[in-house]
């Protein structure tokens, strides 16, 4: 395997290639707005209170979330990404990964380009895959968020938790992605593995993401708490795994017309029909329909 390269450049000779007003929602990925806010908020209470330390994101793709961390930053603090980029995976499973959703669009040239759309300087990279980081070059408790976004396989992922653990400070967070999706089963065994033998306290669940510490999970709580999320559209509700809090985010759902409400059954109806029957089913509504059209306008005529 190739030595891990890593960079911190100066982007003295590509600010003329910078877009005059960039939008970091045209990034390509899959960091939703939901958690756009919940990383913003979580960070900036972290500067808010004087906490110091350095981000980390392993797995970066094209910088969507790397740009946000970057936000983030205060004087003497360093943001670290790790991600394969156009790099070859270390193993089968990883490269067949890589190969079905990222081979195509994922490149170390496209994720600088974005990343210095938004900063004057590139954060260290480290190109390589994310289990290079076990090798202590990330200072025990130096960190105060890591984010967690690169390969769904189990193993890697449960290298990745304990990368994160030694690295967080003591109340430091860790967000992970993909936590309860269908195809990522490795990621929810890890996650869960981690929660209930390895200390992990979960803080907050998102559709898409983890948020917990080994640290206090009530105090990351109370600084979520204190924005008003309500009042602006989310939903916040509370459950209790093994006796722990846990705070759920999402966006509040959109109340369905009084219409749609009422045709929700038909097309359930139609939607189990076999094909021809619902076919017909649909050219008969269509006539109901035209004759009623009809009729009303005879009746007013």
């Amino acid at each position: 395997m190739p030595a891990p390269m890593e960079a911190a450049v100066p982007v003295a000779d590509t600010e003329t290639a910078r877009p005059a007003h960039p939008n970091r929602d045209a990034i390509p990925g899959w960091f939703f707005k939901v958690d756009q806010e919940a990383f913003g908020r979580f960070l900036t209470a972290q500067s808010e209170a004087g906490h110091s330390g350095d981000l980390l994101e392993l797995g970066t793709y094209l910088g969507r979330s790397a740009v946000l961390l970057g936000d983030h930053l205060r004087p003497g603090e360093q943001l670290t990404v790790c991600d394969l980029f156009d790099s070859e995976a270390g193993d089968a499973d990883n490269a067949a990964e890589m190969a079905m959703s990222y081979r195509k669009t994922l490149t170390r040239t496209a994720f600088e380009a974005n990343y210095l759309a938004f900063h004057a300087q590139l954060p260290v990279i480290v190109q390589a895959p994310t289990s290079v980081l076990a090798d202590g070059r990330i200072p025990d408790g130096s960190c105060r968020f890591v984010h967690i976004d690169a390969s769904h396989l189990y193993e890697h992922v449960a290298g990745d938790i304990a990368v994160a653990r030694a690295a967080l400070a003591e109340d430091g967070l860790v967000a992970l992605d993909d936590y309860r999706s269908e195809h990522t089963p490795g990621v929810s065994a890890a996650v869960w593995q981690a929660v209930f033998t390895g200390g992990l306290r979960p803080v907050l669940l998102t559709p898409m993401k983890f948020y917990g510490t080994w640290g206090d999970a009530e105090a990351a709580q109370r600084t979520l708490l204190a924005r008003d999320w309500r009042a602006e559209g989310y939903t916040v509700d509370e459950d209790t795994i093994a006796g722990a809090r846990v705070l759920r985010l999402n966006h509040r759902s959109k109340p369905a017309s009084e219409a749609a409400r009422r045709s929700a059954p038909r097309r359930l109806a139609l939607d189990l029909l076999p094909p021809v029957a619902t076919r017909a089913a649909r050219r008969a509504l269509r006539a109901l329909r035209s004759r009623r059209a009809v009729q009303r306008v005879r009746a007013a005529a």
